[in-house]
């Protein structure tokens, strides 16, 4: 909550009137903090795993299913309606092409989200339901990003896991913006175009600061259950060569176990 107060102190700035400059203003040292998680920072180095890439889809469709289904919900909101464009935007169904080229027709059972993207999904259903105007502040830090750097991480993407064509990258695909350019100044106009009270403001530039938060937790968590289990792996290899050095067949078994007992766990998929 403090992040959120300091937000707001901020935004008095000389930045306008306008929401989207305003957000802008109250999320720039958050927007800093994304950047630099580890999962980001891997990004921008062109050094983007598969298994990184596998679990930042399984989140970034939980997210978006939450948030896609409470902006059509709430469509005719007055706060909503304005910067509501499915057709342009929504991203659900590229992600399920996405997981299914890498998961295969059963992904929706090989899902596997940190506690951060739940307590994302969680807040995105409290706010359809209790306060549908702060659907806003999400709906313009993630369409917004993903649109500003959709081509851009998409290429880093294919060159970084080594793909030969475009499937599983449907995600950063916006085949219903013909200039990202244009769109972006379409929905800001949209967005400013948005009539709040200045304590439905407040709370939308809150929001903004909550949604950038939300995401940090999501990405750091992200990091850590990719740790753990790389480290289980290593750690299962090595006992499997000390105990069974010179035995094919035990060898054979005891991976297996070990696959299996991965998949209890909720990890092998990723």
């Amino acid at each position: 909550m403090e992040n959120m107060k300091s937000a707001r102190k901020e935004d008095t700035g000389d930045v306008g009137s306008d929401l989207s400059e305003q957000i802008k203003a109250a999320t720039k040292t958050n927007h800093i903090r994304a950047e630099n998680t580890q999962l980001m920072l891997s990004y921008q180095k062109g050094q983007i795993t598969l298994p990184q890439y596998k679990v930042l889809l399984c989140s970034l469709y939980e997210i978006y299913k939450a948030l896609e289904e409470e902006l059509d919900r709430n469509c005719s909101h007055p706060a909503v309606a304005p910067i509501y464009f499915p057709q342009e935007l929504a991203r659900l169904e590229s992600l399920e092409r996405d997981l299914e080229h890498f998961f295969g027709s059963e992904w929706r059972k090989r899902v596997i989200v940190p506690a951060a993207t739940h307590r994302y999904q969680q807040r995105l259903r409290q706010i359809g339901r209790e306060s549908p105007e702060l659907l806003v502040a999400h709906a313009y830090t993630r369409y917004l990003g993903d649109l500003s750097g959709g081509q851009v991480l998409g290429k880093i993407t294919q060159k970084s896991l080594g793909l030969s064509s475009k499937e599983g990258l449907s995600f950063f695909s916006f085949p219903g913006v013909s200039s990202p350019h244009r769109f972006k100044q379409l929905y800001r106009g949209r967005m400013n175009s948005i009539e709040l009270t200045e304590q439905e403001r407040a709370a939308v530039l809150e929001e903004a600061v909550a949604a950038f938060e939300l995401n940090i937790q999501v990405f750091d968590d992200l990091q850590k259950m990719l740790s753990v289990t790389t480290a289980d792996q290593s750690e299962s290899s090595a006992v499997k060569a000390t105990m069974f050095p010179s035995s094919p067949v035990m060898r054979i078994t005891v991976g297996v176990c070990v696959a299996l007992t991965t998949i209890g766990m909720g990890l092998y998929a990723m």
